[in-house]
């Protein structure tokens, strides 16, 4: 069964530190591509940062970039680790899944095409 579960939400103050995981079963997650998503309260969901599952290429948006980092971790897992948080990123967050384009990076590949998504970790940032 192919699941993806996220981990590491909660409650920081602005300025602190959290490390999101994505944990897969039922798959091996390097080889496929993998985002991050945020839905922030009455916003649509966007694009926070993704890996690839060839050369490992990453990306991170600009409104977050030199903030959060993304990485392919031991155990079927990808972490993203969000340093120096503003209340503007609070939300849900979600990883999800889609298999390697075939001449796009991760960042040029619309989130309607990812084939599976976790349920949620929700990240509250307190000013």
């Amino acid at each position: 069964q192919v699941q993806l579960v996220e981990s590491g939400g909660g409650l920081v103050q602005s300025g602190g530190s959290l490390n999101l995981s994505c944990r897969a079963s039922g798959f091996n997650l390097d080889l496929y591509t993998v985002g991050w998503f945020r839905q922030a309260p009455g916003k649509e969901r966007e694009g926070v940062s993704c890996v690839g599952s060839d050369d490992g290429g990453t990306f991170v948006t600009e409104s977050v970039r030199g903030r959060f980092t993304i990485s392919r971790e031991s155990g079927n897992t990808v972490a993203l680790q969000m340093n120096r948080l503003k209340p503007e990123y609070t939300g849900v967050y979600y990883c999800a899944i889609v298999e390697r384009h075939p001449s796009l990076p991760c960042s040029g590949v619309p989130a309607a095409e990812y084939k599976y998504w976790g349920q949620g970790t929700q990240v509250t940032v307190s000013s």
